[in-house]
């Protein structure tokens, strides 16, 4: 594959839900913070992989100087972050060349594996949006919340059999990500998955990982330490 390829970490999160003081991010994890675990992966999966990190305004320096005690000098372009992950994306594709294949990924999904990081380039390369998916388990049901309580919304369940939980990271050939990305944002553009598809781009699903888990709540954090 002569294409060169570019990763967009999008490292934009609180730290609300995780409860602590410290963006997420930024969090410790087996000696190093979470947001370079998750480089270092896909660094150690892909030659010649370039990196694109959206960060808040904020929290610019504070990765600048983690990366000096890390003594981590790779090349990064880093971008200020928007208002939604929407906008985070839209800002730092503006920095990936024509004729790249990006990769964008949650910044706290520091557990992805080399093959799965290679079947979204080689879908990629191939010209489809590559969206990583691994099968819902649990019994799903379909409620609404009404006056603080959760009650049936009427609605059918879900047929399990039928539903995908997606993944990132998500692969695409650079021009095709691109121009979905300059609709008009819409609330229901939760991950890149929707954004393309609902600019008609080609979609094409594989095959997930189990614990490439995205760190949210303390609860995540316990299991990525046992993983680590």
């Amino acid at each position: 594959m002569a294409k060169k390829v570019y990763a967009i970490f999008l490292a934009g999160g609180s730290g609300i839900r995780m409860g602590a003081s410290t963006p997420k991010q930024f969090l410790p994890l087996g000696g190093k913070p979470v947001l370079l675990h998750t480089i270092e992966s896909f660094l150690n999966s892909v030659e010649g992989l370039q990196l694109v990190i959206t960060l808040p305004k904020e929290h610019m320096e504070s990765w600048k100087q983690i990366c000096n005690e890390q003594h981590f000098d790779e090349r990064q372009i880093l971008v200020p972050g928007g208002l939604t992950r929407f906008h985070s994306v839209r800002n730092a594709l503006a920095y990936v060349p024509d004729g790249s294949i990006v990769l964008i990924h949650d910044g706290v999904r520091p557990f992805a594996g080399p093959a799965l990081i290679r079947r979204v380039i080689a879908k990629a390369d191939a010209g489809f949006g590559a969206i990583p998916v691994v099968p819902v388990s649990d019994t799903l049901k379909s409620l609404v919340l009404q006056d603080g309580n959760l009650v049936p919304s009427g609605l059918p369940d879900p047929d399990r059999s039928l539903c995908f939980a997606a993944q990132t990271p998500q692969g695409f050939p650079l021009e095709m990500i691109k121009a979905a990305y300059q609709q008009p944002f819409k609330p229901l553009f939760t991950d890149d998955a929707s954004v393309a598809r609902e600019a008609g781009c080609p979609l094409a699903y594989v095959e997930g990982e189990k614990y490439n888990i995205k760190l949210t709540t303390p609860e995540d954090m316990e299991l990525a330490c046992k993983l680590v």
